[in-house]
């Protein structure tokens, strides 16, 4: 099969948005870089970062949760630790998310964007090490098939922004849904190589538009009720580090 990367992508803190990537350097055993760093509790969440474990989604300011969430335009300077954010609305908030006035300020900018949809109180909080804030256990870096993005968009009569599965990596050029039985395959993508783990289980944060910030589609029962299972895309551990970029070919092994 002749596949490509389309589109390369991360997200800096847990839940905002999508930032596109021409390349990426991929490290073996370790998440997609700059990818889930920060994330920001809705009330206490009971993480540690002394001992940092894995913890529900549902702890913190996700779209599963709080579809408001896509109102927020983001981004990160990684190189400044500067994280910006906009909507309408509301004044554009900067803040460096290493210091505490700058998380402070993050946390009172989405209190008041959030406001009625929260939980609370917000507290951003940071990844120590390389724990990073993934959805899985072991999934540390995903991908998603834009063939099977198509088809489901046809069964479900609308048009679907592949964003809402809020991949690292989109291939052009398998098959629809070819990718639910390769766990346990060897993908090599651009300059690194890895496993496929296992397909990605699909909850409530594809409901949501992410340019609208409405739930307007049910996509979990829409794949269940059309396919029989609830998968979008593959979780990878990868084993071989190397350089990945738009264009670059995938080969299933």
């Amino acid at each position: 099969m002749d596949a490509r990367i389309a589109s390369i992508y991360r997200h800096p803190v847990k839940g905002f948005t999508p930032e596109r990537l021409t390349a990426a350097t991929l490290e073996a055993g370790a998440c997609f870089p700059c990818d889930r760093l920060y994330a920001v509790e809705d009330g206490p969440s009971g993480f540690d970062p002394a001992a940092p474990a894995h913890i529900s989604k549902m702890k913190f300011t996700v779209l599963a949760k709080i579809p408001a969430v896509a109102k927020a335009r983001t981004a990160y300077d990684e190189a400044k630790g500067i994280f910006s954010a906009r909507a309408e609305g509301a004044p554009d908030f900067a803040g460096d998310l290493r210091t505490a006035a700058g998380r402070a300020g993050l946390e009172a900018w989405l209190t008041a964007l959030l406001d009625g949809e929260i939980k609370g109180p917000l507290k951003v909080v940071e990844g120590p090490g390389a724990y990073r804030f993934m959805d899985s256990r072991s999934g540390y870096v995903s991908i998603v098939n834009l063939a099977s993005v198509r088809d489901l968009s046809q069964r479900v009569g609308r048009d679907l922004d592949p964003l809402r599965f809020r991949a690292n990596l989109y291939v052009e050029g398998w098959p629809a849904w070819v990718e639910n039985d390769w766990t346990g395959r060897t993908l090599t993508l651009g300059g690194a190589t890895a496993e496929v783990l296992k397909p990605i289980v699909r909850c409530a944060a594809t409901h949501v538009d992410p340019t609208t910030a409405e739930r307007d589609v049910e996509l979990v029962k829409a794949l269940f009720d059309t396919y029989g299972h609830m998968f979008c895309g593959v979780y990878l551990n990868v084993t071989r580090g190397g350089a990945v970029a738009e264009g670059d070919g995938v080969a299933v092994g």
